[in-house]
């Protein structure tokens, strides 16, 4: 969905401003090279010119932009301090986080007409730091998907080619940030949900670790798994993002084992930072033997190859290490998160929340089926599906039982791991983007995209995709790096090693849609 805005010109020295990395442009906008207010408005005319090409949009915050935006330059003006280095930064927002008077849908019928009475922790926390949401962004429906293809209302495209998929669940943040309309997105990460469409769409992908991200105001999907996760285009952006959306809440349980003074993430998220938090020694990375081969593409292989090559050359030092149980994490991934979607989506029933059906009924149970019918797509009901299934009496211990063992397994062997190494790395995603439509018949196809990204989530660690090449068709290719719980710093600071040895795949926008 787009609005169309008045076309107006930037300021000099800045003729494309949407172009630079978003701590760049939090810098001109501070140091008056750039008002906000003009930012924001080329980032809404850059969405209006393209967005009906990628659909990466469910709806738009113009008002509320253009307002932020004017509160940082008056701030500018009058010589204030601003709130942030990213503020007047415009930044787009995964449509199941609350936005106060906005619609949240989650890409489904069964949310189409609602509207949040608040706001989500993290993006009160980003308006807080004076950044700019310009909008909404489209999602595989209720986060279940690995290509945005599932979403009630259209699909998104990818930027670096429109006949091929911007990954999922978040595929519209991506999208947004990979075609230069803002520098800055918010995503949700549940099995992968960040990191493969980071992958696809040649972006820095985050996940942090489970608990330092509140999820107050996220619809929740699988209530373990879930964590509120930046894209963004360089290593640092990701970093500064964080240091904005991380720390206590007191809305969210899960948030208190985060700790009560957050590290200097944007401090971190520097190459030489590597030198004050490792022994005297160089960094040891572990490849993960069980992601290695099977089922990947030749290019993909060959970009994560090379890149380990550069990274040895530079003094790293590069060892195979195996994590038992990781084969079987799909598997479990596959119970656990269905499991906990049925929980989580059964207040959705036409009677409290959501979608109420319009056709005749005979009693309240009626109306609950018809409801929920009309309101769910196919891969959500397919997840309820086998979620009440697992849950159910006879097979609770057989199913769900199993699968939580087999994630205390995988948790306990990555602890054994950090002995040995302090990142582990593997491929992002199998292959680069496929054509829309190509999997969505294959149900289990689609889920094996999110291999190599789903072991993180069920053992809770910070991971990141780094862009690392590009395939023939010159579709990016990410590199995957994880590291133990809380250690967000260090991962931040090996992924910034990486960028700047890669340099080339820093701060890229999809050629076809770079801002002129």
């Amino acid at each position: 969905m787009t609005t169309t805005t008045t076309t107006q010109p930037l300021p000099s020295p800045l003729a494309h401003p949407l172009t630079l990395s978003a701590l760049a442009l939090g810098q001109a906008i501070a140091n008056q090279h750039v008002s906000a207010t003009a930012v924001v408005q080329a980032a809404l005319n850059h969405v209006a010119l393209h967005d009906e090409a990628l659909s990466c949009f469910t709806s738009q915050c113009e008002d509320l932009a253009l307002q932020q935006a004017a509160a940082v330059d008056a701030q500018v003006a009058a010589g204030q301090p601003l709130a942030s280095p990213l503020a007047g930064v415009p930044v787009g927002v995964k449509d199941n986080l609350s936005l106060v008077g906005t619609h949240t849908t989650c890409s489904s019928r069964m949310l189409k007409n609602y509207v949040a009475p608040y706001t989500a922790t993290t993006v009160q926390r980003l308006l807080n730091a004076g950044l700019c949401p310009v909008g909404k962004t489209n999602m595989d429906e209720f986060a279940m998907g690995s290509s945005t293809e599932t979403s009630a209302f259209f699909p998104t495209k990818n930027p670096w080619h429109t006949g091929r998929v911007p990954g999922g669940s978040s595929g519209g943040s991506a999208a947004c940030v990979a075609a230069g309309m803002v520098p800055l997105s918010l995503g949700s990460d549940t099995g992968g949900s960040v990191r493969q469409p980071a992958s696809l769409c040649g972006l820095v992908g985050l996940k942090p670790t489970y608990g330092l991200v509140s999820r107050y105001g996220l619809v929740a999907f699988a209530s373990s798994l879930d964590q509120v996760s930046p894209f963004s285009r360089t290593v640092a952006d990701s970093a500064a993002l964080l240091q904005l959306i991380a720390g206590r809440d007191e809305a969210d349980m899960t948030s208190y084992a985060a700790p009560a003074v957050l590290p200097n993430y944007l401090e971190a998220a520097r190459p030489e930072a590597l030198d004050g938090l490792l022994p005297k020694r160089p960094l040891r990375i572990g490849v993960i033997e069980e992601l290695k081969g099977d089922g990947m593409q030749p290019e993909v292989r060959e970009a994560f190859e090379q890149s380990l090559q550069q990274w040895q050359a530079a003094g790293a030092e590069v060892q195979t290490v195996s994590i038992p149980g990781i084969k079987e994490a799909i598997a479990a991934y596959y119970i656990i998160a269905p499991a906990e979607a049925s929980s989580n989506l059964s207040r959705f029933d036409g009677i409290r929340y959501g979608h109420r059906s319009e056709l005749a009924v005979k009693d309240v149970a009626d109306l609950f089926c018809k409801s929920r019918a009309e309101g769910f797509g196919p891969e959500v009901k397919r997840r309820i599906l086998l979620g009440t299934f697992a849950l159910s009496s006879g097979y609770y211990d057989a199913y769900y039982g199993k699968a939580q063992a087999a994630r205390r397994y995988l948790q306990q062997s990555f602890n054994k791991a950090w002995a040995q190494v302090d990142v582990l790395v593997s491929p992002t995603a199998p292959t680069t983007a496929f054509e829309l439509g190509a999997q969505m018949d294959d149900p289990i196809t689609m889920y094996l995209n999110d291999v190599a990204t789903i072991p993180a989530n069920l053992a809770g660690l910070p991971a990141l995709s780094l862009p690392c090449g590009a395939d023939a068709l010159g579709l990016p290719i990410g590199l995957q790096l994880m590291a133990p719980a809380w250690q967000e710093p260090l991962l931040f600071a090996a992924a910034a090693q990486l960028e700047a040895l890669l340099g080339r795949y820093a701060n890229q926008v999809a050629p076809a849609f770079t801002p002129v």
